[in-house]
């Protein structure tokens, strides 16, 4: 991926979490000196935690939402960048605790793009929110950056409002004085081996394989665009890379989400997905309707497409594929961090053969 990020100082909020820990082996590989600031990990078998990331990176165990902590953090590693992905990033958990959900999906981004205004090492913010921030009509086709930002549920109303917040910034403050590259991310579903977070259908159906007992799926018929998670993460550090070369043209707000021919509804995964174990008939629909879920939801990525060169280089099987072998290896005791390394080669391999790198 060229030496964009070698030898160059970068800040993640949320390194302990699924994409976080995956971001950070990511950037350690292109040769960048990361420190991480995250809560602690949730679970004994995290990613982050099977990666040991603490032998590679530096790491800050804190809370975004105490401001004092983060800005003195920042401005002692005076980074060059930095990818803000630390979130309450799940829709149930939002409806039984919305007041932390809100104070630290809105209250905690600003405390972030507060560090930032004191700290003029940084070239280039990564602000990723979720493909959830747009006003959800159910439309059949993909959502534009200019479409219109809302969200019912807790979660997703905090991610549209981060939005506001960080478009504030950006014209407020970002386009004089402090020039800045920054630009906020909206992803789709993201599966990738290593997640074991509550109420996700991967790591559901991974418990529901380990303890031989039927996987329950909620909201069988919902829709989303699936996507390995390397798919966004690849786009943020492209992007992160052309807002160090040119702020001006690159800050904004981009999707990131996979093609129409990857959105397959819970059921369709959940299946698929079980199958690789030879366990397609442990499945139970439950109809717990308690939390409502949006059923359909799709990204357009045509601007990162035509701006970037950026598009999804893993289908729908490919990435399924990867994500079960990925479980499978590990579950038979190959290390994750032999595991997850490979599958990054793997992955830019095949954007380089499709054209798109970092030069």
């Amino acid at each position: 991926m060229g030496n964009i990020y070698q030898n160059k100082k970068v800040f993640i909020t949320g390194d302990t979490g699924f994409k976080g820990s995956w971001l950070s082996l990511f950037l350690k590989q292109m040769g960048a000196e990361v420190m991480g600031y995250a809560l602690p990990p949730e679970h004994e078998n995290n990613h982050y935690v099977a990666l040991q990331m603490s032998k590679y990176i530096q790491h800050i165990d804190g809370d975004i939402r105490d401001i004092a902590k983060l800005k003195q953090s920042i401005y002692s590693f005076q980074p060059d960048f930095i990818f803000h992905l630390a979130a309450q990033s799940l829709v149930r958990r939002s409806y039984l605790e919305p007041k932390r959900t809100f104070d630290t999906n809105i209250a905690g981004s600003v405390n972030v793009l507060e560090a930032i205004r004191d700290c003029e090492s940084v070239k280039v913010l990564i602000y990723v929110t979720s493909d959830k921030c747009y006003s959800n009509k159910e439309w059949l086709w993909g959502y534009r950056e200019s479409d219109e930002l809302g969200g019912k549920d807790p979660y997703s109303a905090s991610k549209a409002a981060a939005e506001i917040v960080f478009w504030s910034y950006l014209q407020s403050f970002f386009n004089s004085g402090h020039v800045l590259g920054a630009a906020s991310v909206r992803a789709g579903n993201v599966i990738g081996g290593g997640d074991w977070a509550e109420d996700r259908l991967i790591p559901d159906s991974m418990r529901a394989i380990l303890q031989n007992k039927s996987l329950e799926l909620r909201n069988p018929a919902a829709t989303r665009p699936w996507q390995h998670v390397l798919e966004p993460l690849f786009a943020y550090l492209l992007l992160g890379a052309r807002l160090y070369e040119n702020p001006q043209k690159f800050s904004g707000s981009w999707n990131f989400g996979p093609r129409n021919e990857s959105s397959r509804s819970v059921l369709e995964v959940a299946s698929a997905f079980m199958k690789h174990w030879g366990k397609e008939d442990g499945i139970e629909v439950n109809g717990d309707t308690t939390y409502r879920e949006e059923a359909v939801l799709h990204l357009n990525s045509d601007k990162a497409f035509y701006m970037l060169n950026w598009k999804q280089a893993w289908d729908f099987e490919r990435t399924l594929k990867e994500t079960a072998d990925w479980y499978w290896r590990y579950s038979s005791g190959e290390p994750a961090f032999q595991i997850s390394l490979e599958q990054i080669q793997a992955y830019l391999k095949s954007q380089e053969d499709r054209g798109c790198r970092i030069d």
